[in-house]
């Protein structure tokens, strides 16, 4: 599944099909270059500028961590890596999340999903009465995720109401700015884990996903927009919030922000178009990390890989 090789590896060497892991610290060697572009990505100990490149505390710890992640997620991992490397960043967006939701759907089909659900065995979440709060003020939009005892996690409930929200801010031009927040003590928690599996039509969902979708929505408005389309985070971004976040043109992170893609863990990869908007911001390369190890980053290294675009605490008031 997983192939490590060092940065001076002859370019001529055949590492097993599947996941190709870079390891090293001579980056001026000679074949260096060749193994930073053609690998998942690159582990270093070293603090490294290059985006090809994670700086972690211990090499050999944290490919362990991953090999094992991906020993019990095999199928998800590989799809994964394919989905990364697939997907043109520059590219319509409606493109790649065509190419993930279709990648997302042969998973929700498949065992290591089932085995999540089970798992998990039966699960209900409590409804919420406005999970989306819309407020106009002037020319500016504030669209604010409303399930704060859930962290706001996503329901169907909550992705129904944002898209009727964006789609006023579509229709009308007069807006100027878009806000999305949310309420409580964070941002988004991702998926709401009670509501998965509970759609079993799979063609229907990837239709769902790729026709009726926040994410093409929040790209379209920044199209528009630029950097006035915003999403101000702060506690758990992770999942699904995440995701959308990093379509809109300026986000702003809390100081204390947790940002990660904790897909892996149900046997699926990003599915509300992150491996787009995230591969976007930051490259195929760092998106694979924080998918296949299933770690976070905190709002400082997000700034630093370009996730994020400005970290304060100075405008945020989340009742």
């Amino acid at each position: 599944m997983i192939s490590v090789v060092g940065l001076e590896t002859a370019p001529d060497a055949q590492p097993g099909a599947g996941i190709v892991i870079a390891t090293g610290a001579r980056f001026d060697s000679e074949h260096a270059e060749h193994w930073l572009e053609r690998a998942s990505f690159t582990l270093s100990e070293a603090e490294v500028a290059d985006r090809r490149v994670i700086t972690v505390g211990s090499v050999s710890e944290t490919l362990a961590d991953i090999a094992e992640r991906c020993r019990r997620r095999p199928h998800s991992a590989a799809i994964c890596d394919d989905v990364l490397r697939a997907i043109d960043p520059g590219a319509t967006a409606f493109a790649g999340v065509v190419t993930e939701s279709l990648a997302y759907s042969v998973l929700q089909a498949g065992p290591e999903f089932a085995g999540w659900l089970a798992e998990r065995g039966p699960a209900t979440a409590p409804d919420a009465s406005d999970p989306v709060l819309i407020d106009r003020d002037g020319d500016t939009l504030r669209l604010r995720l409303n399930r704060p005892e859930r962290h706001n996690a996503f329901s169907n409930a909550m992705r129904a109401a944002l898209l009727d929200g964006l789609a006023v801010a579509e229709a009308d031009t007069s807006i100027d700015e878009v806000v999305l927040a949310g309420t409580g003590r964070s941002f988004c928690s991702g998926g709401d884990l009670a509501e998965f599996g509970g759609f079993t039509d799979v063609p229907s969902a990837h239709l769902a996903r790729t026709r009726y979708s926040p994410a093409l929505a929040l790209d379209t408005l920044t199209a528009r927009l630029g950097a006035r389309c915003r999403a101000d985070i702060h506690g758990q971004v992770l999942g699904s919030g995440l995701e959308m976040a990093a379509f809109c043109g300026r986000v702003r992170a809390h100081p204390e922000a947790v940002l990660g893609l904790p897909e892996l863990n149900l046997g699926l990869i990003p599915g509300a178009g992150g491996t787009v908007s995230v591969t976007r911001r930051i490259g195929r390369w760092r998106t694979a990390y924080l998918i296949l190890s299933g770690r976070t980053i905190g709002a400082t290294t997000a700034q630093r890989w370009g996730l994020v675009d400005e970290v304060s605490a100075e405008a945020w008031s989340c009742p």
